[in-house]
């Protein structure tokens, strides 16, 4: 083997380089899946037996037929059903009159209307620029100050990351051996312990400073049936759609698959019941859905094949090893890991980290003695915080790219700074009382 000619600071330590070679090709923007594959097999090659290629197929094999992520293209596909047929919009619209007369009322809106589009995409990306599109010239229009208005859309279009049907808890529950369905669950209440504490600060931040959001023209016209119409057409359905998705999982009528297939169907029914489907849509969509897949699934198959030769090369235990010999309790553990998962939240996608970094750092964390469950949650939390934290936050470029000339990035910054706040309190809180996730898991199942 090639090992054997190397000097011993490098032969020792060939998993340690793998991973620094792995991260710095990473962040100089080279394709994920071939850097992993390619850093992978070229290391395997020079640290690793032959054999080692026939144990390969078997394992890439074991990954297509989990059918576990059978859910992923199903959750996107409802998603993106309920974006490109207008329906988001629809929902914003609604949403927005039913709240008019609260002062900030349309930054609330936009906070639910978030958490609804969470639910149904999963998807960061696609939720910031729908909502960023629709929501920030009508804030702007209305007087709300650009920081709130930018920085409610930044924060509101990442719920997706922790409100179920998450896409990251899917592919979470089989990285950490847990049921997707007691993951959803466990989302649930931190979930929305952060729309309610983001609607809290608006709130409070409109009551304190009224001008940065204006009452709206004509707030004080009173409701009439036409509006009342509108709500039931509008925002019912969708509710209805969130509620038999979700319902049908915890109390265990449907797996997670089904329940996204039940999604799938229900979307696309939604949009012909509201005259939003044609060719065209149902085209895009399913091109739409089936480029994102394959985004998901290659990337699995590449760091499957990453993690199976660090792991051939000791990589796992270098890593205990190294945490073992620094002497630290389990919070101490604990608290470096969620740093450094924050850390890599400002330059690596959520599909990388959860691929790359979590088969690692989960087992270390279970010998401590925390719970999977609760430590899956908490993680999406932290990847949710550091999307949004500048400079590098993801969803503050996703966002920056679809605003008006006036919009500035320090607008942008500043607006999003109070959010990042409320999002380390929240993750601070769900850390110290686990009982924020594992609570609603043991009452559905008696527990």
């Amino acid at each position: 083997m090639l090992i054997d000619s190397l000097p011993p600071i490098l032969a020792d330590y060939l998993a340690g380089w793998m991973f620094l070679i792995l991260t710095i090709m990473l962040m100089l923007g080279f394709p994920v899946t071939f850097t992993l594959m390619g850093v992978g097999l070229a290391f395997a090659a020079i640290g690793l037996d032959l054999a080692f290629f026939d144990l390969l197929p078997l394992r890439l094999w074991g990954i297509i037929q989990n059918g576990t992520f059978i859910a992923v293209p199903l959750f996107v596909f409802m998603g993106l059903m309920l974006e490109k047929s207008g329906l988001a919009e629809s929902l914003l619209e609604t949403m927005g009159l039913l709240f008019k007369r609260v002062q900030g009322g349309l930054a609330v809106s936009v906070v639910v209307v978030g958490a609804l589009m969470g639910a149904s995409t999963g998807i960061v990306g696609a939720t910031v620029v729908t909502m960023g599109l629709l929501s920030v010239p009508v804030m702007l229009n209305h007087g709300y100050s650009k920081s709130l208005a930018t920085g409610t859309v930044a924060a509101s279009g990442t719920l997706g990351q922790i409100i179920p049907p998450s896409i990251i808890l899917v592919l979470l529950g089989d990285i950490l051996g847990v049921s997707v369905g007691d993951l959803f669950l466990g989302a649930v209440v931190p979930g929305f312990m952060l729309v309610g504490l983001y609607i809290l600060y608006i709130l409070a931040a409109c009551k304190l400073k009224p001008e940065l959001a204006p009452p709206i023209k004509d707030s004080d016209k009173p409701f009439d049936k036409g509006f009342y119409l509108q709500v039931v057409k509008t925002l019912l359905p969708t509710l209805g759609l969130m509620v038999a998705v979700l319902g049908s999982i915890f109390l265990g009528i449907a797996t997670p698959t089904e329940s996204g297939a039940m999604g799938a169907v229900g979307a696309t029914m939604l949009a012909a019941l509201h005259g939003r489907i044609s060719f065209s849509v149902l085209s895009h969509v399913s091109q739409a859905t089936t480029k994102l897949t394959s985004m998901v699934f290659i990337i699995l198959v590449g760091a499957n094949a990453f993690g199976l030769v660090f792991r051939g090369l000791g990589g796992d235990m270098v890593i205990r090893d190294f945490i073992e010999h620094l002497d630290f309790v389990g919070w101490q553990v604990l608290l470096i890991v969620m740093v450094l998962v924050f850390l890599l939240g400002f330059f690596l996608d959520f599909i990388e980290i959860c691929f790359i970094h979590i088969p690692i750092l989960a087992p270390i964390i279970a010998d401590y003695g925390y719970n999977p469950l609760w430590f899956g949650v908490l993680f999406a939390i932290n990847l949710q915080t550091s999307f949004m934290t500048p400079p590098f936050g993801f969803s503050l470029f996703f966002l920056k790219g679809v605003c008006p000339p006036a919009i500035r990035t320090g607008d942008i910054y500043l607006g999003i700074m109070p959010f990042v706040a409320i999002q380390i309190f929240a993750l601070m809180l769900v850390a110290l009382w686990p009982e924020t996730v594992t609570w609603l898991p043991k009452l559905a199942y008696g527990g």
